[in-house]
């Protein structure tokens, strides 16, 4: 019999932490996770979702953000990031048929690039048309890394997107459609964003991962400097009416936590008192009514179970009142996402 210890980011790795639920009935919308087909970045499809969502906790729906997944291999460049929100929507209807208990993925932030005026409205006419009711925004990134070889996920997207007059022509339009911006980013281009809200006061943007601070890199070591620095951009992004944030999300390796590289994951304890003060500001900066609870699965998913994260955000929740609680872990969702739940 063997007694080699589990790999890393395996169930069984995952499973060596298993608590009681907490507040099993408080209902709950994941306002951010990714799908990959078989052949994909990450072996994560509705069936491992389901699973997931099923674990004790009562997530009654979902949303999906854009990961360049299942795009489209033929027909025109910009049109191919439509194939995405389709197997999106095949992943949906998928479970309703075969595991009738999973909550739906009930809205989809897809990808197109910004910039592209000619062909802008042409591709979020067919996202619409292609997520048959789902569709809710688009998510083109502002993360740049300084320092990409060492880091799991790096992003190479242009240093100066966030204030290319097309791709700010680009986030007003969507706010004219009635649709959201969500943006993922690194701590250090925090006042980019800023930059962007201001500039397009009637867009609905939604922060995501508290703006990603890194600890990986040049940035191993600094986290209580950093984390300074951040608590004042998120204050200044918190003044911007128009942006909601998405707290979750600081478990993704880049983050510099070392979860994935440990012989056992963190417990819901652990967790909060590593992370429990970017929530906490974040919450009194924004205020319950425009923060919402993210898994950011799979990803997050490299460093502790999905019932193991929920119990944390219910721990670092529990300070706050049953409505405001609520809000945080579905109705802002479902407001800025327009959900019926």
């Amino acid at each position: 019999m063997s007694n080699a210890a589990p790999a890393h980011g395996t169930q069984e790795w995952l499973d060596q932490v298993v608590e009681p639920i907490i507040d099993p009935d408080r209902r709950i919308i994941d306002p951010h996770h990714h799908l990959w087909p078989p052949d994909g970045a990450l072996l994560y499809g509705p069936n491992e979702l389901a699973f997931d969502t099923a674990s004790g906790h009562n997530v009654v729906a979902t949303i999906f953000v854009e990961c360049s997944s299942a795009y489209l291999t033929d027909g025109p460049r910009h049109l191919k990031p439509v194939g995405e929100t389709a197997f999106v929507v095949e992943s949906t209807e998928y479970l309703a048929a075969t595991v009738p208990s999973s909550p739906p993925i009930a809205a989809i932030v897809g990808h197109t690039d910004l910039a592209d005026a000619e062909h802008l409205d042409e591709v979020l006419d067919a996202h619409v048309e292609a997520g048959k009711g789902r569709f809710r925004g688009i998510r083109d990134a502002l993360a740049r890394a300084t320092e990409p070889a060492a880091m799991m996920i790096p992003a190479a997207n242009s240093e100066g997107k966030f204030e290319d007059p097309a791709f700010i022509a680009g986030v007003k339009r969507l706010g004219e459609r009635g649709l959201t911006y969500d943006t993922w980013h690194y701590h250090h281009q925090n006042h980019q964003m800023l930059s962007l809200a201001k500039a397009a006061p009637d867009t609905m943007m939604v922060l995501d991962h508290f703006g990603t601070p890194c600890g990986v890199g040049q940035y191993a070591g600094k986290r209580d400097e950093i984390f300074e620095q951040w608590k004042l951009d998120i204050t200044a992004l918190a003044a911007c009416d128009n942006v909601v944030a998405k707290i979750g999300g600081l478990a993704m390796p880049d983050n510099g936590f070392g979860y994935h590289l440990a012989a056992a994951p963190p417990t819901s304890a652990e967790f909060v008192e590593a992370q429990g003060r970017y929530y906490l500001h974040t919450i009194e900066a924004f205020g319950p009514g425009r923060c919402m609870f993210e898994s950011n699965f799979p990803v997050d998913r490299f460093s502790l179970s999905f019932p193991v994260l929920y119990n944390g955000l219910k721990k670092i929740a529990a300070q706050f009142s049953d409505a405001e609680q609520d809000e945080m872990f579905s109705g802002t969702a479902a407001r800025v996402y327009s959900i019926k739940i």
